[in-house]
């Protein structure tokens, strides 16, 4: 004989214990970011950074569009920092001798983190230099 069918809020139920996973991992993830916080100079030149052009943006009254592209902008430079923090601390342990690959590993991961700041640096220009330098 079949098993009768559940009910539709029975199904839509995670697993016992699935939701306390969720919830401890944006611990761990929150975590991680304030650990990177903590060790990493350019990550705190970031967040400085962050703090500033939040600050411009309301003290100009940039429109939602400006909000957005300053927004993922922001996003891309971190996530590219922490991911950098996360290859460089992986390398070191993967090869704690020098190597050509763990540095080129290293040198790659910076080099998209710069790429980020510059994206965001020219976001920056376009949405703020028209504010702060009126033609």
């Amino acid at each position: 004989m079949a098993e009768p069918a559940q009910p539709a809020a029975d199904r839509l139920r995670p697993p016992d214990g699935m939701w306390r996973r969720r919830v401890a991992s944006f611990g761990h993830a929150f975590r991680g970011v304030w650990a990177a916080l903590r060790s990493e100079v350019h990550l705190r030149f970031h967040a400085l950074a962050t703090v500033v052009v939040i600050g411009l943006g309301f003290y100009y009254g940039i429109s939602r569009l400006e909000w957005a592209l300053v927004a993922i902008s922001v996003a891309c430079v971190w996530s590219a920092e922490l991911v950098n923090t996360a290859i460089e601390a992986l390398t070191d342990l993967a090869s704690p001798e020098y190597h050509p690959l763990a540095g080129k590993a290293k040198d790659v991961a910076a080099g998209a983190v710069l790429l980020a700041a510059l994206g965001a640096l020219v976001v920056g220009a376009l949405v703020f230099g028209p504010k702060i330098f009126p033609l």
